[in-house]
C-alpha cells in the first residue's frame, strides 16, 4: 500500500468512528471533568466565605447578572447565596446588595459559621422569607465604623462620607427588620458591639427561620 492510499484508509476510519459516535446508539465522549465549585455554580449556589472587598464581591455579582441574562428555559427559579463571613467594606457591600435586589431571580440567602458586619447586611437583603440561619450561626451587628488621616477638607470630605454610610445601614436595617430607627438603635445597632444567637436574630426580624438543611 503506497503513502496516499494510506492515509485515504485512516481517514476513512477517522469518519467512521466519527459517525459511530455521534449516531443515537453510539458512545457519548465524555466531558471534561467539573472543577470544584463549578456544580454549585451551575446548580445556582454561591459559597461567600471571605471578607467583603471588590475583588471578592465580583465573582458573586457576577455569577447573579449572568443567572439572569439566560433564557427563560435555563434561568433558575431562584439562587442562594451561602454567607460565612467577618464583614469588610460597606461599599463593595453595597454594591452586592444592590445587584441582589436588582435580580429578577429571587436570591435566597443563608447564614453559616458567622455573619458578621456587612456579612450581616448582605444576608439581611436576601429575598423575604428566604433567610436562612443554620443553628450555629453567630451573628454579629454593630455601627459603622472607619478610620481616616489627611489635611483638613479631606477629614470634612470623609465624615461626609460616613454620615451617607452610616444613614444608608440604618435604612437597610429598617427595610430589612420591620423595626423603628430607635428601637434598631437600643437593639442592634448600640454604642457597643451586638453579637446574637439564631433565635435573636429570627425574634428580631433579621432571619425568616432556622433550619438545619438548605
Amino acid at each position: 500500500m503506497d503513502i496516499e492510499k494510506l492515509h485515504s484508509a485512516i481517514a476513512a476510519m477517522g469518519d467512521a468512528l466519527e459517525s459511530k459516535a455521534a449516531s443515537p446508539g453510539g458512545p457519548t465522549p465524555a466531558g471534561p471533568p467539573l472543577q470544584p465549585g463549578m456544580l454549585l455554580w451551575e446548580s445556582g449556589i454561591y459559597y461567600m466565605c471571605d471578607s467583603f472587598t471588590n475583588e471578592s464581591t465580583k465573582p458573586i455579582v457576577n455569577w447573579i447578572i449572568e443567572k439572569n441574562l439566560l433564557p427563560d428555559s435555563t434561568r433558575p427559579k431562584e439562587l442562594t447565596l451561602v454567607i460565612n463571613s467577618p464583614g469588610g467594606s460597606v461599599h463593595a457591600c453595597f454594591a452586592l446588595i444592590d445587584t441582589m435586589k436588582g435580580s429578577a431571580i429571587p436570591v435566597k440567602t443563608i447564614g453559616l459559621g458567622m455573619i458578621a458586619s456587612c456579612g450581616l447586611l448582605t444576608f439581611m437583603a436576601g429575598a423575604k422569607g428566604k433567610r436562612f440561619l443554620t443553628p450555629n450561626t453567630s451573628i454579629l451587628s454593630h455601627q459603622y465604623s472607619w478610620g481616616s488621616g489627611g489635611k483638613e477638607h479631606e477629614l470634612f470630605a470623609r465624615v461626609r462620607e460616613f454620615e451617607l454610610s452610616s444613614e444608608r445601614m440604618m435604612e437597610h436595617y429598617k427595610k430589612c427588620t420591620g423595626m423603628t430607627e430607635k428601637k434598631i438603635r437600643e437593639i442592634l445597632l448600640p454604642a457597643e458591639d451586638v453579637w446574637l444567637s439564631a433565635e435573636e436574630a429570627v425574634k428580631h426580624g433579621i432571619a425568616d427561620k432556622i433550619v438545619e438543611t438548605y
